[in-house]
């Protein structure tokens, strides 16, 4: 608890420090005492129950070149106009969609995809919405030719990790290097050992019959990790797969002892998937779990409040507000919408 207590130390000083200036920034002033209660209601929230997000951010990408990696359409001379202004906008965007997902405190786990390096995870956790909100994070470091990674986003004070592993996917003949999937051991505040999984399947690209053995592989080798745990381990696996919950690769994983406890999963203002695509609505992110999980599961839920949605002008109703509608700048979040999985503890 003594972490916590210094960070909500922390918190107040920067109210003052807000006061002091006299600026008028009450939207500062408001998000700083924000997260301050959010770590009060976490404090007693903690002993009941454990949350997780999954969020796809849809290219978070910061606006420098890696020499190393295919990322020059995120560049402020690309047709994107990818500028700083931008970038620190996508940024809080994500700081304010992750907030967004608490009911009672913050989310304890936050499982990130597409976000391009360190420098992005350090700016989300240390400089954006979410500065005063305490995460530390942990992401792989893979062979993705666009350079996107998987991140894990924790609650020290409510999780603690133990050690945590890249696990590499060697690609089949003709397929493109692909993500890591992040393996985190970590403890609860109630001593539960976890074990989590973030990954980040290969696209359709293609073709979903012709890339379907790619999702496959991912599969196999999440589940030849599995397979090392002991029967009784607790399971977390969370991410894009880029399949529906009865394409092949997700099957194999519920064959394999696994429940995919979002399949169903529904938000509360129309949205019935995580993605919309041509006017339907689809669910390619999925959290599945151990048995061990499935008697503390206590709610699952898409978070689609009403500022991540945007009206569908050619197919009625509603849909993710992404950042680019084609080339379109529109100051949105994401082409996905995050999952929210809560457990009693």
């Amino acid at each position: 608890m003594r972490n916590g207590t210094e960070e909500m130390i922390n918190a107040l000083a920067a109210v003052r420090a807000v006061l002091s200036h006299g600026d008028g920034s009450f939207f500062h002033f408001f998000i700083i005492t924000t997260c301050f209660s959010f770590h009060i209601s976490h404090f007693e929230a903690s002993a009941q129950s454990f949350s997780l997000v999954e969020l796809n951010c849809e290219n978070l990408f910061d606006c420098r070149h890696d020499s190393l990696k295919q990322d020059t359409e995120w560049l402020p001379a690309s047709v994107h106009k990818w500028t700083p202004t931008r970038y620190w906008r996508k940024v809080n965007n994500i700081g304010q969609e992750i907030l967004s997902c608490h009911e009672k405190g913050l989310p304890d786990l936050v499982c990130l995809v597409e976000v391009e390096n360190d420098s992005c995870l350090r700016d989300l956790t240390k400089r954006s919405l979410l500065r005063q909100a305490g995460y530390e994070y942990l992401m792989t470091e893979s062979p993705d030719v666009r350079g996107i990674d998987v991140a894990l986003l924790y609650q020290p004070m409510s999780f603690r990790p133990l050690c945590y592993e890249y696990l590499d996917i060697t690609p089949l003949p003709g397929m493109r290097p692909t993500r890591d999937i992040l393996y985190v051991q970590g403890e609860t505040l109630n001593r539960d050992t976890l074990h989590v999984f973030v990954v980040h399947a290969p696209s359709r690209y293609g073709g979903e019959r012709a890339t379907r053995s790619n999702r496959r592989l991912v599969a196999e080798r999440l589940i030849g990790a599995i397979s090392l745990l002991p029967s009784e381990a607790k399971i977390i696996v969370a991410g894009d797969f880029n399949d529906y919950a009865d394409s092949p690769a997700l099957m194999f994983l519920q064959d394999n002892g696994l429940h995919n406890v979002t399949a169903n999963a529904q938000g509360k203002h129309g949205a019935k998937g995580t993605y919309r695509y041509q006017g339907r609505w689809q669910s390619i992110d999925h959290v599945l779990v151990s048995s061990g999980l499935l008697n503390q599961l206590h709610d699952v839920f898409i978070n689609d409040a009403p500022f991540l949605l945007a009206e569908d002008k050619k197919f009625g109703g509603v849909k993710p507000l992404r950042t680019y509608n084609g080339y379109r700048y529109q100051r949105g979040f994401s082409d996905h919408l995050p999952l929210v999985v809560r457990f009693s503890f």
